[in-house]
């Protein structure tokens, strides 16, 4: 986990790929939707469907090559909260078929800032999961061109007061 400043000092890096998380807004309204018309009608989800909880965003990485080694993320937070990244599955389809919950990735990403800590604090986060999460990522970048990501603002966080991006190195 790297601070914002560092990561600007490594962008320019010929020989490492940094890659910007984005916001689906199209997916996530879609999904928004799907949760209003089953409440509207009264209708239940399917089994095993995974709504998306008013808290939560699709963001997507789009992956330029795809033999890649995970070398490092970088978050930026501003004021305090949690934000939990999840993985989805290569075998979801958005724009056929709804979100199970058995294609939700693990381990989750999750990083934050308690709201006693100084805004200048560094933010915390699980590092093995972490680490181990952006293996995955790496791996699964291999069969996928694009990949999908829950996000999740608790505590505080919103999508407005973010950024994250994942460093790799490309495999010669």
């Amino acid at each position: 986990m790297t601070s914002k400043t560092d990561m600007d000092n490594h962008k320019g890096s010929s020989e490492k790929l940094v890659l910007d998380f984005k916001e689906d807004t199209a997916l996530t309204e879609m999904m928004r939707l799907r949760v209003s018309s089953l409440q509207k009608t009264g209708q239940k989800r399917q089994e095993g469907e995974r709504l998306l909880l008013p808290y939560e965003a699709v963001y997507r990485l789009d992956f330029p090559v795809q033999e890649l080694d995970f070398s490092r993320w970088y978050f930026s937070l501003s004021g305090h909260g949690r934000v939990t990244i999840t993985g989805i599955s290569q075998h979801w389809t958005p724009d056929l078929t709804n979100l199970m919950t058995r294609q939700l990735l693990e381990p989750i990403g999750t990083f934050w800032r308690n709201a006693e800590d100084p805004e200048e604090s560094p933010l915390k986060c699980l590092e093995a999961d972490m680490q181990e999460f952006g293996e995955r990522i790496a791996e699964l970048a291999k069969v996928r061109k694009v990949m999908y990501f829950l996000f999740a603002f608790k505590d505080g966080s919103t999508a407005a007061n973010l950024s994250c991006t994942i460093e790799f190195i490309p495999e010669n």
